[in-house]
């Protein structure tokens, strides 16, 4: 079976053989405070540092989950509330977590085919933060780099950043956000299980001020580990080894993101060529990474059957666009012979249903 379903997604081959390597090296055996697992802990942040281009002066961290870095934010950033900028599922599903930490925290709605008005996001100056989602998952929208560097100009607050279907895939405009994190079951074209989180100097002082270390995975604690390269709580080492292997094999993130933007392109024209609806009209807002196509509740249902009986597996429907929409992922680990056998079917399923 292909799998095109967006996360978790397809793993990269060479999974097979790196799992295997972390059993013969020992490395899954040994205590995470052990001078073999801080070794192999800090070599995959050096490596990930360097492949996804991340500026030197920001820190990186690996939690369990992306749902663990909206508790660590909300815990340790967020003084009093936050902002929650969404127009999709994943975006207010960080919303309603937060407010269960911070209850006065908010969120403001913006439609699938524009962009947020910064002039409303700055509107609520009292809060703490700022939650961007820059590529939702739900609904294959994305907020573009020129978004992130405006909204930076015109505020100080600390900008934090759901990167979970894009990281590892597409450049990311590091510095215009202090907190950028993601679960490395997508792009990463790794096994679930992990969180990478990405916090700027300006994060750290913010945690300062705010002080809290009430909890194991309060960012001032998690921040005492990692600069030691050790980790606040048992780990899961294993999903940190494969992400420095993984890391080690893949090329710079400047030159993957030219080839997703580049089959992203492709899909985007194939689609309509092919008398299919991409869901996302508007082309500024749509996701390089995720593809969502939408029709009629029917005939989605149909093709997602098709698909399946033809060795084919398509990402669901999301939210509110469950059952008239499916999803195509477009990552990394996903090879052009298994894109080329797609667009083989659609193309076919089209003219066949047509």
């Amino acid at each position: 079976m292909i799998t095109f379903y967006p996360g978790p997604s397809k793993v990269y081959p060479e999974i097979e053989h790196y799992l295997s390597d972390a059993y013969k090296s020992g490395i899954l055996s040994v205590n995470h405070r052990s001078e073999p697992f801080m070794k192999m802990l800090k070599e995959t942040i050096e490596t990930m540092k360097l492949k996804l281009e991340i500026p030197a002066d920001y820190e990186v961290y690996f939690c369990s989950s992306a749902t663990e870095c909206w508790e660590i934010i909300a815990q340790s950033l967020v003084e009093t509330k936050s902002l929650h900028v969404f127009n999709g599922a994943f975006g207010e599903k960080w919303m309603e977590y937060t407010q269960k930490i911070k209850p006065a925290s908010s969120g403001l709605f913006f439609d699938l085919n524009s962009l947020p008005k910064i002039a409303d996001i700055i509107g609520y100056q009292d809060s703490d933060a700022i939650c961007l989602t820059h590529n939702e998952t739900s609904n294959g929208t994305a907020l573009p780099d020129s978004f992130f560097e405006e909204l930076r100009k015109l505020t100080e607050k600390i900008i934090t950043v759901d990167a979970t279907s894009s990281m590892a895939g597409v450049v990311f405009p590091w510095k215009e956000a202090d907190v950028w994190y993601a679960s490395v079951q997508k792009c990463f074209g790794l096994p679930a299980g992990l969180s990478v989180m990405i916090v700027s100097p300006k994060a750290v002082q913010q945690a300062e001020k705010i002080g809290e270390r009430d909890h194991y995975n309060s960012l001032l604690f998690v921040r005492d580990n990692f600069l030691k390269y050790q980790t606040p709580y048992t780990p899961n080492a294993l999903g940190i080894y494969l992400a420095g292997r993984v890391m080690q094999q893949v090329e710079m993130l400047s030159e993957i993101s030219v080839q997703m933007k580049d089959r992203a392109k492709d899909w985007y024209q194939f689609l309509s060529k092919s008398g299919y609806k991409v869901l996302v009209e508007n082309e500024e807002v749509r996701s390089d990474t995720v593809i969502a196509v939408s029709g009629e509740k029917q005939q989605i249902a149909a093709i997602k059957k098709a698909a399946t009986e033809n060795g084919i597996m398509l990402g669901n429907g999301y939210g509110s666009w469950k059952e008239t929409s499916f999803r195509i992922a477009n990552f990394p680990a996903i090879t052009l012979d298994e894109i080329n056998q797609l667009k083989v079917f659609l193309k076919t399923y089209s003219e066949t249903a047509g």
